[in-house]
């Protein structure tokens, strides 16, 4: 440990560790009682505002409390932060704090972390940090071991199977930048797909993270011959499409470089890049390595072609473990299918074999639309398609996460229909709700107009490919692409839609966007198209991507492709020997949900509190019921703390199986520990009362009884964290006391925290206070004193809180002066009447003085307003009296006095 001095405070931070004197990484350890995000919450972002130059040259920061323990960047959010599975990808998973220790620490690994596996992305805000996960360092060094042994496998590197978002294609840039720094020499790197959104995407990755440094447009090989051209100008990086490798029938492949340091990397290596475009890729480049990274794995029929070109597996990270690791959240799967439905034998046999093509140009389309009349004809008809808009309507108005979603249609002309359905029914919602909302009582109000306010926002988009004569065709069918088409060309839509603050949530698709297409905020798919394989499997996965409050992905299926998804989930889960299904039915998150209720109602019935007993009471006995639940469950601080992270646990599984029909049956438990939760936060603070009873009422979309057990019981002013001590009435929280003592004293607790902390802050000899208050708290906590004790204490406090208030004025000071006027006499010297009376002189006479200087704006950046404040608080204090200030103790004062003067006053100015 060693203290860092920042522009306006110091900081001693656990642990830093220090390369060559550069501090490269730092540690927090927290107690194993405590939860992992206090290290976080309470210290990095404190860090990082205070002392941010400690982290100028750092590589990553660790967080653990002994039992869990997880690494990432110092500014990258605590959801961000991973932790170490595992030291060897086949390794089992080891001690949590050990394991990261020996993962990230150990001299060698340290500094292949460092060197290797941090990335700079230019992201929406700015420049943002990567911090590599575990499976991304194994996989990739697994890659470079195959680069190692070039000469054994013949160029064949391996197969790269790491699930869809778990950073693919960052472990890409993460292979090729680590072989340009170990192998040297002039490698070149060929990244090929098979679509041109594909090949956007995936040079733009390179050119966010610093990897390709020219214009992408000059990396992209226009054709064959500008392929050639590039691999002969030994171009770093080369994207091209699978289609460059392709001939006329019996027509040889011409040899386009016959260079040994090329490495090709395709992108879902078995779509397409088989066969004779695979000779082709071979017979073009017959010296060069090939490595295949996919999402997916590898289906039956694949493997033996699939390995001809790129060899065995070389690393693997599934759907399964992805979500073990918190990596991705888990998928559900709801059928929702509407009476009028295709028998599931009419999506078989030869219509299988389109179904893998993700996006059909103009000539498939016709030969699909001609071919399977009938079954297109079941799927597109307007009476079935109205069902479907107005059912996706209300569930997507219904869910108890508030993402964006995915409509995936069959076709252009169905992606069109349906955004103009969902739009009229979402507009009939709308009408229903405001005629409810006319009505509604004002929990039930509150939630409604939330819900209003968020339908009226609402953004919808077609975003489909381009095709000729689409305006003519649609309008043969009554559709006006138009103004649809307007809206792709001139709004940056890809960029709303990965805006999760950006009201565009929902978007109607056919082909586009469902693979290579990643937006975190996705939290629903609907599928309305058949599918299948390694096309399907994508598709889902869109919704699988980790974001804030999201903790599952919903596919709804309108189209039953059940049997399909369960062919390719067998595949999906079993290619790496593993059985776990990485989708589930929705019956999964009702098993869930009765988990978490069936913890939290242990732990309230261990107190005494009937969850039942108040859910089955109404009117006046259900207030009594939560009444006595908050006094039984609002201390000790633990007991607290636990009712809280149940109560937040059982919300959040009822809203992830929102709005399944199955939830219903829950409403009320969960409403009881909502309310009883809601209630005891509002007596720990100030509370907005109106917002928490619209809360709770969203969630369960109803009104709430007893939603008056949240008004608070302290009356007054609130303002900037100060509380007014004269308005509060003693009396009436002794009369509550009689009736609840422990919510009156944790309120009373509130109130004296609050002001204690207001009063520090303005003045820093004021610690004794907030350490008694602690010590009370905790003496209280540990059962050393009972409540009646404890409220009583409190009681004094507050007098004694009042009596430090008025002190100022009894010396004859304001709060700023009195502050100045501590510092310089407390814990000493001792001083005579008049010494104190010329001590009160200096303080005064320099806040004075500094209010001048003090306007400058950002004065603390610059070194000469820094260096006049100074001077001004030495050559004022030098007016102090001589004999109670030796030398010693005047430079004592003078440091503490600039301390509070930064601290009060510069960081007021820098917010």
């Amino acid at each position: 440990q060693v203290w860092i001095e920042g522009l306006l405070h110091t900081r001693r931070p656990d642990t830093i560790g220090y390369v060559n004197g550069l501090p490269l990484w730092l540690a927090e350890w927290k107690g194993p009682t405590q939860a992992l995000a206090e290290a976080y919450d309470k210290n990095l972002r404190d860090y990082r505002d205070t002392i941010p130059a400690v982290f100028d040259a750092h590589g990553f920061v660790i967080l653990s409390n002994g039992i869990e323990a997880v690494m990432g960047d110092a500014r990258a959010p605590f959801d961000a932060f991973a932790p170490w599975k595992r030291l060897e990808e086949e390794a089992p998973e080891g001690p949590a704090v050990e394991t990261l220790l020996r993962a990230a620490c150990e001299p060698a690994r340290f500094l292949d972390l460092v060197e290797n596996f941090l990335l700079f992305e230019e992201a929406r805000g700015g420049l943002r940090k990567i911090v590599a996960k575990y499976h991304q360092v194994l996989g990739v060094n697994r890659a470079i071991e195959a680069v190692d042994e070039i000469g054994r496998n013949q160029g064949r590197l391996g197969v790269f199977w790491h699930t869809q978002g778990s950073g693919k294609s960052l472990s890409m840039a993460m292979f090729t930048e680590k072989v340009l720094r170990r192998k040297g020499g002039n490698y070149s790197f060929v990244i090929v797909t098979d679509r041109t959104e594909l090949d956007d995407q995936i040079a733009q990755t390179f050119a966010a993270v610093g990897a390709l440094t020219k214009d992408v447009r000059d990396a992209q090989a226009g054709s064959r011959a500008h392929l050639r051209e590039l691999l002969a100008g030994n171009e770093r990086y080369v994207f091209t499409l699978i289609h460059k490798f392709s001939t006329a029938e019996r027509e040889p492949m011409p040899v386009l470089s016959e260079r040994s340091d090329v490495i090709v990397i395709t992108d879902e290596a078995h779509r397409s890049q088989y066969d004779q475009l695979a000779a082709n890729m071979r017979a073009a480049l017959p010296n060069a390595a090939f490595i295949g990274f996919t999402g997916t794995p590898l289906i039956k029929g694949e493997e033996s072609r699939t390995r001809e070109v790129f060899g065995d597996n070389v690393s693997i990270y599934d759907f399964a473990q992805s979500v073990r690791d918190g990596a991705t959240v888990p998928l559900f799967y709801e059928g929702r299918k509407p009476e009028l439905q295709l028998d599931e034998a009419d999506l078989r046999d030869e219509l299988d074999a389109l179904l893998d093509e993700a996006a059909l140009d103009d000539a498939r389309e016709a030969r699909l639309k001609k071919q399977f009349a009938r079954q297109y004809h079941l799927v597109t008809r307007n009476d079935r398609l109205d069902r479907v808009a107005e059912d996706l309507a209300r569930h997507f108005s219904a869910r108890g996460w508030r993402g964006k979603a995915m409509f995936v249609a069959i076709d252009k002309a169905t992606a069109v229909r349906m955004h103009d359905k969902v739009k009229a029914a979402m507009g009939r919602l709308i009408g229903e709700d405001a005629a409810r909302l006319k009505t509604a009582r004002e929990a039930e109000g509150a939630a409604l107009l939330d819900r209003l306010e968020w339908m009226r926002s609402l953004d919808m988009a077609v975003v489909v490919s381009q095709s000729q004569n689409e305006i003519a065709d649609l309008n043969d069918l009554g559709l006006d692409i138009l103004p649809h088409r307007l809206r792709m060309q001139r709004e940056d839509l890809e960029a709303k839609f990965k805006d999760p603050d950006d009201p565009f949530r929902l978007v109607f698709v056919c082909a586009m966007w469902i693979t290579g297409f990643d937006v975190p905020a996705v939290g629903t798919i609907y599928l309305d198209k058949p599918m299948k394989n390694h096309t399907l499997m994508q598709t889902i996965a869109r919704a699988n991507r980790r974001a804030e409050g999201k903790t599952a992905g919903v596919i709804v299926d309108y189209i039953g492709v059940f049997q399909n998804l369960q062919k390719a989930l067998a595949i999906y889960a079993g290619g790496a020997g593993g059985d776990a299904q990485p989708i589930k039915d929705k019956a999964a998150l009702v098993a869930a949900l009765e988990e978490e209720l069936g913890a939290a109602r242990g732990f309230a019935e261990g107190v005494g509190v009937g969850v039942e007993a108040i859910a089955a009471a109404s009117g006046m006995a259900r207030l009594s019921l939560i009444g006595k639940a908050v006094e039984a469950l609002i201390a000790p601080d633990e007991r607290r703390r636990e009712l809280l992270r149940l109560a937040s646990a059982v919300v959040r599984a009822y809203q992830a199986l929102l709005p399944d029909e199955r939830a219903a049956p829950y409403l009320k438990p969960v409403a009881v520990l909502h309310v009883v939760a809601e209630a005891v936060r509002a007596k720990l603070g100030p509370a907005d009362i109106k917002a928490i009873s619209a809360r709770i009422s969203a969630l369960l979309d109803e009104k709430i009884e007893g939603v008056a057990i949240l008004t608070p019981i302290v009356e007054g002013v609130r303002a900037e964290g100060r509380v007014d001590l004269s308005a509060i009435d003693l009396d009436k929280l002794a009369a509550l006391f009689s009736a609840t003592p422990k919510v009156a004293a944790e309120t009373l607790r509130g109130v004296d925290e609050t002001q204690a902390k207001f009063m520090l802050d303005a003045n820093p000899t004021r610690l004794d206070l907030t350490r008694k208050l602690a010590e009370m708290v905790d003496a209280y906590n540990a059962g050393a004193i009972d409540p009646e004790i404890f409220f009583e204490k409190l009681k004094a406090f507050v007098a004694e809180l009042d009596d430090e208030e008025r002190r100022a004025a009894r010396e004859g000071l304001n709060e700023e002066e009195l502050a100045i006027f501590d510092l310089l006499t407390r814990p000493e010297p001792k001083l005579t009447k008049a010494e104190e009376g010329e001590v009160k002189k200096v303080a005064r006479e320099l806040l004075e003085r500094l209010r001048d200087l003090l306007d400058a704006v950002d004065w603390t950046a610059g070194q000469q307003t820094r260096g006049s404040v100074q001077s001004a608080i030495r050559v004022k204090l030098n007016e102090l009296p001589e004999a109670p200030y030796p030398e010693g103790l005047w430079n004592a004062k003078v440091a503490a006095v600039w301390e509070f003067v930064l601290q009060r006053y510069g960081s007021a100015r820098a917010q």
